[in-house]
């Protein structure tokens, strides 16, 4: 794979060095195109082409599908992580004394959905890290048979930290535990299978690391459980006969469509085909070995200077997203990092770089002697 004739598709490169796809990505140039066929056709026709439009919607269903492992009737459109989750927390037939397991460093797209089912009578467990890693037999220490779902990012967002889906969706699968993956860190820079890690219930918003735009994701559920969760926000979508608008049934549909209440967010799932499309022609498998060797090359740097890393530098827990602090005051670098052209995260005393496969070496030793330039001054 010629990466460098992949960096045509990031416009973004001849202005900055984007370390910051954790957070929210550039565009790819055939998404950009994608938007703007879809922005000019509904300027000039209308809905003319509204068949046309649907079309390419169900398309982008089974790319999501074929990109996670899915069957394309266990995938639905969703237009954050949250909302996913949210499906999933409000849905799922919770009793008092229930409870919910989760690490204790996760984004707050996998607490706060949790935390709000306190008003039923259910506990979140919050499983602490041991240095920014979250370990096996300390959540499973926490499971009992009050256990209803264990959930968990496949990578963390800050230490970077790549958990171990399949150990983890085994002992669920022994256990009667539903599991549940937030994959927004993970989606579009690792594999993922659903199947295989044995996962009842995934969701990940397009915008970080499968390049596309905010406010558009995808979100899957195990045909397995699919009956086990009830839809709490209806509209005229979730039903069998959608399309007869006066003829009212009231039949939900069987699959995961049924958590989609009305009309989608068409030119985003048009932008979200396209970038699907870019990620699969290069290949995940590709991807990730590509991250793997950014990642030798940033923490060599790291370790020449002797700078502290906060990720697990363990292979099998490595991710796209290396953190690290530094002995100097980290506030004023996101602003010096900007001044000189490169987008990187500074949050909760971190930094963190998170580069992607159209990234390259040479820009990796830009940034450090950048960073060298900071630490003298």
């Amino acid at each position: 794979m010629n990466f460098e004739n992949i960096r045509k598709e990031f416009p973004v490169t001849d202005e900055f060095i984007f370390f910051d796809h954790a957070r929210v990505a550039p565009l790819p140039e055939r998404v950009r195109k994608a938007v703007t066929a879809f922005v000019d056709d509904a300027t000039l026709f209308g809905t003319v082409h509204y068949e046309t439009w649907i079309l390419e919607l169900e398309r982008t269903r089974k790319k999501f599908s074929q990109l996670i492992n899915a069957d394309i009737d266990e995938v639905a459109f969703v237009k954050n992580t949250s909302e996913g989750i949210s499906i999933v927390a409000n849905g799922f037939d919770w009793q008092p004394g229930d409870n919910v397991v989760i690490p204790s460093i996760e984004f707050p797209a996998n607490v706060y959905p949790w935390w709000n089912l306190r008003q039923r009578g259910v506990e979140t467990r919050m499983v602490k890290s041991i240095e920014a890693r979250v370990l096996f037999d300390d959540l499973i220490k926490q499971v009992d048979d009050r256990t209803r779902i264990l959930s968990i990012s496949s990578v963390e967002c800050n230490s970077g930290f790549r958990s171990d889906l399949n150990r983890l969706g085994a002992f669920c699968k022994e256990k009667g535990v539903l599991f549940f993956v937030d994959a927004i860190q993970s989606l579009g820079a690792l594999p993922m299978d659903v199947k295989k890690d044995h996962i009842d219930f995934l969701s990940a918003d397009g915008h970080k690391w499968m390049l596309s735009v905010e406010g558009l994701g995808g979100f899957y559920i195990s045909k397995r459980v699919v009956d086990r969760i009830r839809p709490v926000t209806m509209g005229w979508g979730n039903v069998v006969n959608a399309a007869n608008f006066m003829d009212y049934d009231f039949t939900l549909k069987k699959d995961a469509k049924k958590f989609e209440e009305g009309t989608p967010n068409t030119m985003s799932i048009h932008a979200f085909g396209a970038a699907l499309d870019l990620l699969l022609e290069v290949g995940i498998d590709n991807i990730e070995k590509r991250l793997m060797n950014l990642g030798d090359c940033i923490i060599t740097e790291l370790n020449r200077r002797d700078i502290k890393i906060y990720s697990s530098t363990f292979s099998e827990e490595r991710s796209g997203n290396i953190s690290f602090t530094l002995d100097k005051d980290v506030g004023p670098l996101y602003s010096y990092m900007m001044e000189n052209k490169v987008k990187l995260t500074v949050r909760d005393g971190l930094v963190r770089f998170s580069p992607h496969f159209y990234n390259n070496e040479d820009e990796i030793l830009k940034v450090f002697d950048l960073l060298d330039g900071y630490l003298k001054n």
